[in-house]
């Protein structure tokens, strides 16, 4: 079996079986296309699966690290192998795994970025500057701030999954897997006021949809218009660096923290499978609050 047949099998698969979103199946591709260029234009060509090695595996992860990979861009990329690997044997297209024992390189511990209270209160009045679409992006930036929401599940959301009167939201996040997510009163009165002027464009345009956020042409936003319009609207409120969807969700996170809230209602509302992945913003909190320290003991 080639390379490229047996790609196309594990994809197949993780469609099929697995019920894989067609972002992780893009990751997947295109962390095994890169693998199987690399085996292909090595001094070796090696195009087939009978030819691999543990050996060659090492050779492609050692050339990340030259090529100034990071070391969470190797780590996912050497799961992504194993994770091929393993189905391959499981088949029994594979004999012997020549991804075990591969170990991937410790991931970097970055402190998420996140918004002051203050930048973020400048962030949300943006919109109501604007004309046009403006409530819609008025409620799009209280929707990300209010419940932490990814900017995949945010655009999938539907007007089934709104529950005002209770306000909460249905999320469907990673592997598929459903949560409640919680609307703070300003994101509700901002859901209100764009749930009139959705109905008013869809009447113009004379169309229907289920979708909750719209273009001005009556169809689904998509999660690159969202990152679009987050990024304009930081730019008009001139808040520093770069902020994205997901700098949203990190400030949601770790507003919640600094005011008290339980870590595990904090991982249970962002949709972590692992506490781990949600520990990561105790060292913001933490931080911060040794600069405070710092800052006011006198004996610091």
């Amino acid at each position: 079996m080639t390379l490229q047949e047996a790609m196309v099998s594990f994809l197949r698969y993780l469609q099929d079986e697995r019920d894989a979103s067609e972002h992780t199946l893009k990751s997947y591709r295109a962390d095994l296309e890169q693998a199987i260029g690399f085996w292909g234009s090595s001094s070796e060509v090696i195009t087939t699966l009978d030819r691999i090695t543990t050996r060659h595996i090492r050779a492609y992860l050692a050339w990340l690290h030259q090529q100034g990979y990071s070391r969470s861009t190797i780590a996912r990329r050497s799961a992504a192998l194993r994770s091929w690997f393993r189905f391959l044997c499981r088949q029994e297209v594979l004999q012997e795994n020549p991804a075990e024992g591969i170990r991937s390189p410790r991931r970097e511990h970055k402190i998420p970025a996140f918004l002051t209270e203050s930048d973020t209160e400048k962030l949300l009045e943006a919109p109501s500057k604007q004309a046009g679409l403006s409530a819609r992006d008025c409620v799009i930036l209280e929707v990300l701030y209010s419940t932490g929401v990814r900017v995949s599940e945010l655009v999938n959301l539907t007007l089934d999954d709104i529950d005002l009167e209770g306000g909460t939201i249905l999320v469907r996040g990673k592997g598929k897997k459903e949560r409640l997510a919680i609307l703070g009163k300003a994101a509700r009165r901002a859901l209100r006021d764009w749930l009139q002027e959705r109905e008013q464009l869809l009447a113009r345009l004379g169309r229907e949809s289920t979708a909750l956020f719209l273009n001005k042409n009556g169809t689904r936003l998509t999660d690159r218009g969202v990152r679009y319009l987050v990024r304009r609207y930081s730019l008009l409120a001139a808040l520093p660096g770069r902020v994205t969807p997901h700098t949203l969700r990190h400030t949601f996170a770790t507003h919640l923290l600094d005011r008290g809230a339980d870590i595990r209602a904090v991982q249970e509302l962002l949709g972590h499978a692992s506490l781990s992945t949600t520990q990561i913003y105790t060292h913001v909190t933490t931080r911060r609050l040794q600069d405070k320290y710092r800052a006011a003991h006198p004996r610091a």
